[in-house]
């Protein structure tokens, strides 16, 4: 184990994050330096923004995931390195917010048709009419199962 990753392992531990955050942690700070053959160390802000372009254009990283490489470098340089960190230079990705399906009144009807049981039934015309309908819905999930047929679904 070298004296940098025993450092980071360190610094994690003290600050309680989880055991996955800190295999994560430790995995994309190996592959950063795996990718320009060299000590992260030994790297600075420059070769920050072309690794976070190239997870964006060459590995096709969405934001999420390219914002899990940045707080591990983040982490790397401010806790482990004591390094300054400037956001300016390395933006955290924008965020993609995908908007909800909205069903026609007909899609609706279907849906409540589709229920299994009333109980279903109940708690669908319940979550459509106070606007808290949502797939993670157990009456969705069941609906949709047994409504697979449906020309939508």
């Amino acid at each position: 184990m070298t004296h940098l990753r025993k450092m980071m392992l360190e610094e994690l531990q003290r600050r309680h994050y989880s055991e996955a955050t800190t295999q994560r942690y430790v995995r994309l700070i190996e592959r950063f330096a795996q990718h320009f053959h060299r000590s992260p160390d030994r790297l600075g802000p420059q070769h920050i923004r072309e690794y976070q372009a190239q997870l964006f254009t060459v590995h096709k990283l969405t934001p999420g995931s390219v914002t899990n490489h940045l707080c591990a470098l983040r982490f790397f340089y401010i806790q482990t390195l004591k390094r300054p960190w400037s956001i300016a230079d390395t933006p955290y990705p924008k965020k993609r917010y995908r908007l909800p399906t909205i069903l026609s009144q007909e899609e609706v009807t279907q849906l409540i048709d589709a229920a299994p049981t009333s109980f279903y039934r109940t708690i669908l015309m319940t979550s459509m009419t106070t606007n808290t309908y949502s797939t993670r819905n157990p009456a969705v999930i069941a609906t949709k199962k047994s409504a697979a047929t449906m020309p939508w679904a």
